[in-house]
């Protein structure tokens, strides 16, 4: 069908793009219409070959919706089995693929069968929490039960320190296994080798060549790995130390002489499943296995501190990965972040019932106090960076702002939602009364904030730093501020053009009101599980109007909707979150109003409200105005 005789682009108002545009199969993504949303944001419908997408459907029995989804995101014939139904026994690689594991697993080996002390020293975040918490159970199954030590985030920073290791040592403590930290930790490593501390760091942050000083370095992220595996979290690195450790236990006839049966490592994935999905790694390949299989075990309810942890938050529902980066992940990170950092990987190494519901009780109340900090933070932090944008003509490469008073567990947060906003990296900076900055950023795709992190710490700027393309930590003297946001504007403007810095909505497809029905969901459903890398399917669904929209819940926080498509057929519930007051909000009410038809983008959810079995649209976005193209 011809597009529609545009109108005049304006923010919010729908043009279509010119007729004359490049087939979708030639491009990674395409404007779907000129001109931008009601929230600013250019659409782009994700290119996907339609020859393969028929095929995919007609091999896989699936809607041609979910089909395309498959091959937008790259999945062929031979990847779409895998993709849908993924194993570990088909995808779990041999962990000695990995540089040191084999030095790693001896050591530890080494320790079980001597009875030697095993101190575990992880990072105070999900991954850290849920690495430490698998390998305590893992030592205890295996006769060798091992300490646990969280740094605070405010008293003692990230990572191994100096003080740290000599504390170990003190306590007797002969090997240390870092988790999720350790990978540049040059002077801490070096105390521990002189306090006659072995020491194996397990890590997935991004290396240097230079590697610390330790009795292996296990880390898929070294420049010298050839596994394959860098796109692992440090709890996926664990389980394979684990995998690996407990077949060289098995070698040395351990489980024989000791009469104790092998441990059932899959018994953990859901420890993995969490670390993953909150480490905000891609879920593709090994880790798409990893936590579809972990989801399964999750569901047993078998873990105590995650069963606990679960009714804490209200988690009624068949756990899928979106609660455990919303409802789960949050408030094990809470303790890390305004109360104390070893409770997660307690509650999370806990089989006391009564135990667990404490200190899952203890993290939903310090959950609720991080809210009431980030809020706060985030209103402040928006009102500087609008200073900020304005005073670089809305051009900034990258958001850089810093100030006093912030409490530093939650400027990963703050990070986060800067990004979101803004569609270009943020850094966000706490200020102490020491003169140093605790610092958190986070980065667009194509921006690999941990190297530039690091340049920045090589270039003498950071007293520490770190981490990987998408997130890093830092910490700065309050002199170097200056020549820090310098540096790092300038480099990340190499590689980010004013066109990146225009906020964009990635869309799967296109759909009609009718077609948005439950046995469409059900199948996207079985595309899971999402988060990055592989994000829940996003539509647009073309061609539709309101029959009703209305505010709902507290002061009309919420937008709810029916909708149909501009012929009156169908019917799809729809909702916008925390849409109420916004520009969201009120385009939608006023479309509503003046009966304006509309193209609106989201995600599809299960409506199980009272038994129905129904489906509802999650909208993001909107557009108004001309009429729209056919969807496909």
């Amino acid at each position: 069908m011809p597009p529609d005789t545009p109108a005049p682009t304006t923010p919010g108002s729908i043009v279509p793009a010119p007729a004359s545009r490049p087939p979708v199969a030639r491009t990674l993504a395409e404007p779907l219409f000129d001109g931008l949303s009601v929230s600013g944001r250019r659409w782009l419908l994700r290119a996907a070959d339609d020859r393969l997408a028929l095929t995919l459907a007609q091999r896989h029995d699936l809607p041609e919706p979910a089909a395309r989804v498959l091959a937008g995101r790259g999945i062929g014939l031979a990847e779409a089995a895998d993709f849908l139904a993924p194993t570990l026994r088909r995808l779990l690689p041999d962990p000695s693929t990995l540089a040191d594991m084999d030095a790693a697993a001896g050591r530890l080996a080494d320790a079980v069968q001597a009875g030697q002390a095993i101190a575990l020293f992880g990072d105070y975040d999900v991954d850290g929490a849920t690495s430490t918490a698998l390998l305590r159970r893992f030592f205890a199954a295996v006769g060798a039960p091992a300490t646990v030590m969280i740094p605070d985030r405010l008293t003692e920073g990230y990572g191994p320190t100096s003080a740290a290791m000599n504390r170990l040592a003190a306590d007797g403590a002969r090997l240390v296994i870092t988790l999720d930290c350790g990978i540049t930790a040059y002077g801490a490593l070096e105390t521990a080798r002189d306090a006659g501390l072995d020491v194996v760091v397990v890590d997935h942050h991004a290396a240097e060549p230079k590697l610390p000083p330790a009795a292996a370095v296990v880390n898929p992220n070294r420049l010298d790995d050839t596994s394959g595996q860098g796109r692992l979290a440090a709890v996926g690195v664990a389980f394979l130390v684990a995998v690996a450790t407990a077949r060289e236990l098995r070698r040395r006839g351990h489980f024989i002489a000791t009469g104790r049966p092998e441990p059932d490592l899959m018994q953990w994935l859901d420890l993995v499943a969490l670390g993953t999905v909150c480490d905000m790694v891609p879920l593709t390949g090994l880790n798409r296995a990893l936590v579809a299989q972990g989801l399964k075990v999750m569901r047993r309810r078998a873990n105590a501190g995650l069963a606990a942890l679960a009714d804490v938050a209200g988690l009624d529902a068949t756990p899928d990965s979106g609660h455990l980066g919303f409802l789960l992940g949050p408030r094990v990170n809470a303790g890390g972040r305004v109360g104390q950092s070893a409770t997660g990987s307690d509650l999370l190494a806990s089989d006391d019932p009564v135990q667990a519901a404490a200190l899952a009780r203890r993290l939903d109340d310090w959950n609720r106090e991080r809210q009431t900090l980030e809020a706060a933070t985030v209103e402040d932090a928006l009102a500087l960076v609008e200073r900020e944008v304005a005073a670089h003509g809305g051009h900034a490469a990258c958001l850089f702002i810093a100030r006093a008073g912030w409490h530093a567990g939650v400027i990963g947060l703050v990070a986060s939602r800067l990004v979101e906003r803004y569609a270009r990296p943020a850094v966000v900076i706490a200020l102490d009364d020491s003169g140093q900055g605790k610092g958190s950023a986070r980065s667009i795709a194509g921006v690999d904030i941990g190297a530039a992190i690091i340049a920045a710490r090589q270039k003498g700027l950071l007293l520490n730093g770190g981490g990987h393309p998408m997130a890093a930590g830092l910490t700065v003297a309050a002199d170097k501020l200056e020549a820090l946001r310098d540096f790092l504007a300038e480099r990340i403007a190499r590689v980010v053009t004013d066109r990146d810095l225009t906020p964009e909505l990635t869309l799967d497809g296109a759909l009609r009101v009718p077609a948005a029905d439950r046995a469409l969901w059900q199948s996207l459903s079985g595309l899971g599980p999402f988060g990055i890398g592989n994000g829940t399917p996003r539509f647009a669904v073309l061609r539709a109007r309101f029959v009703t929209a209305e505010p709902v819940g507290r002061d009309g926080a919420h937008i709810r909707a029916i909708l149909s498509d501009e012929t009156g057929r169908g019917r799809l519930k729809a909702i916008a979150f925390r849409a109420g007051g916004q520009p969201l909000g009120q385009a939608m009410l006023a479309a509503a109003r003046d009966g304006l038809g509309v193209a609106l983008a989201g995600t599809l959810r299960a409506d199980d409200w009272q038994g129905r079995e129904g489906v509802q649209l999650i909208v993001e976005d909107v557009m108004t105005g001309a009429p729209q193209t056919a969807a496909s």
